[in-house]
């Protein structure tokens, strides 16, 4: 099967882009220095790929890729890095650690309260290191593990998450920047106590020696936004399109706001005629764009560069892995949902 044959717009992954990202990542933070998070791509089959390169416990930011993952005999070690209050979705993950490791993250007693409830036997206490985002203040950890404690809890640790910082272009003043961030998640650590410190991501992940774990996903599929930072991973991760309207100034194809997360701005087009195009503007279901050199014929493909790996891969059901154009499997898209 070639990609010619898939239907579009198809999502695609580069089999040896993402092997050498893999095998990257695994050489910098081997075993359970890394802790892949799978909100990147939200598949099983992908993340059975991270655990064969050493990788076996995972972040997730659902329920459902917690659930699933579990399901998938993936469950060694999962830590939901996000606050739940839902009892129906608390109900599921305590039924799950009937064969599955699951460790859930706490900011206030009222997700204590309702992490306990439900059964939940294990918790990070999640610190705001400084995005505006889930976290308590440094100051509230220690107060939050003991009440954790004293609802019968294991209290594994700490998290923090530096995502303000993941692509800061000046290289000092990121490394500078991050430092304090994890200043204030080990001052937060020594009033919880547990053995796990976990933070960063793929724009961070080389910066973290004071963490036991990192919490990188993007780093395995790549988009255009982690690409201006240099780091050593090849995008490995396309959406394919077919031209469906031409004329001697711009062309149309079929990869719209539907088929691409666009909160980091326009994709790009890696391939056309082996010289690219520049993007003017995406719609529902259309990418208008100009062809660096010669005109567009109707029927042509162009395979189109996520800014923004996530939710693109969150659109999408399947993924075709592929070696140049050849297909050679074909990977649902199986954590997609809450």
């Amino acid at each position: 099967m070639n990609v010619r044959d898939l239907g579009t717009p198809a999502l695609v992954i580069d089999a040896d882009a993402l092997e050498h990202n893999l095998v990257t990542m695994a050489a910098a933070r081997p075993g359970t220095s890394l802790r892949p998070h799978v909100k990147a791509h939200k598949s099983t089959s992908l993340a059975a790929a991270q655990a064969a390169h050493g990788h076996p416990s995972f972040t997730c930011a659902t329920p459902r890729e917690v659930v699933g993952l579990a399901a998938a005999g993936l469950g060694h070690d999962l830590l939901l890095a996000n606050e739940v209050l839902d009892p129906r979705r608390l109900a599921m993950l305590a039924a799950a650690q009937e064969h599955a490791s699951i460790t859930v993250a706490v900011d206030s007693p009222e997700t204590v309260d309702a992490a306990a409830a439900a059964g939940l036997r294990q918790a990070l206490i999640d610190v705001n290191i400084g995005l505006p985002r889930c976290g308590c203040r440094p100051r509230e950890a220690g107060h939050i593990a003991d009440l954790a404690r004293t609802r019968g809890m294991t209290v594994r640790g700490v998290m923090g998450y530096e995502g303000h910082l993941m692509v800061v272009p000046d290289h000092a003043e990121q490394e500078a920047k991050v430092r304090d961030a994890v200043d204030r998640l080990l001052a937060a650590h020594a009033d919880v106590g547990g053995e796990v410190i976990s933070a960063g991501g793929t724009g961070t992940y080389h910066l973290h020696d004071r963490v036991t774990e990192v919490q990188a996903g993007s780093y395995a599929l790549m988009d255009s936004h982690y690409a201006q930072l240099g780091r050593p991973f090849q995008q490995a991760c396309f959406v394919v399109g077919t031209v469906i309207s031409a004329n001697p100034r711009f062309a149309v194809a079929d990869v719209g706001l539907k088929a691409m997360g666009m909160d980091h701005g326009n994709p790009s087009i890696a391939e056309f005629d082996g010289s690219g195009a520049d993007v003017w503007f995406l719609s529902d279901e259309h990418i208008t764009f100009v062809p660096h050199v010669g005109v567009a014929s109707v029927g042509e493909r162009v395979w189109v560069v996520p800014a923004h790996i996530d939710p693109t891969m969150a659109m999408h059901d399947v993924a075709w892995l592929v070696r140049g154009h050849e297909v050679i499997d074909r990977w649902p898209i199986d954590l997609r949902g809450w």
